[in-house]
């Protein structure tokens, strides 16, 4: 029997100017959002506290944590393209949140390949930078993030 496991793309595999969808989106529940607030010390009221939120302008609700709505930005991809062939995340060169989420929203990612090379120091190795634009369930940006990740080459004779 043929044994498919499901993995992310290996460098050579990774295109520039490509438009990875990535499915099924995410919706964002009021536990997932004030469980990661708590877990990460993020006490803001907008976040976690529902008589506070509605009180402020101009949402009248909480708002779903910007560093949650990055996190899933980021493993939405990762099945996709990245799954067992990153070997670290280098860091992120833009991060932008241009409208909110709240709690029921979903969100659906899209990642578009910027630039890619081969590592100089790091033979079998590549630097791919992505730029992830996440979009609730109305096309509505809700996020843009530009990450910078190291990604493995093939390993010689495999297919």
């Amino acid at each position: 029997m043929k044994r498919v496991v499901q993995s992310g793309l290996w460098f050579e595999e990774l295109e520039t100017g490509v438009l990875y969808e990535h499915r099924p989106g995410r919706t964002m529940t009021e536990t997932d959002n004030v469980l990661f607030s708590t877990l990460t010390m993020n006490n803001q009221g907008l976040h976690i506290d529902k008589a506070y939120s509605d009180a402020q302008e101009p949402f009248h609700e909480r708002l779903v944590n910007s560093l949650f709505t990055l996190g899933t930005m980021v493993g939405l991809a990762v099945a996709h393209l990245t799954q067992g062939t990153t070997v670290a995340n280098l860091g992120f060169e833009e991060v932008k949140f241009p409208a909110p989420l709240f709690h029921g929203d979903t969100v659906y990612v899209e990642s578009v390949v910027l630039k890619k090379r081969e590592s100089k120091s790091r033979p079998g190795q590549g630097v791919v930078t992505f730029r992830h634009v996440a979009r609730n369930q109305h096309g509505t940006i809700v996020g843009i993030a530009v990450r910078h990740a190291m990604i493995r080459m093939r390993p010689a004779g495999q297919a």
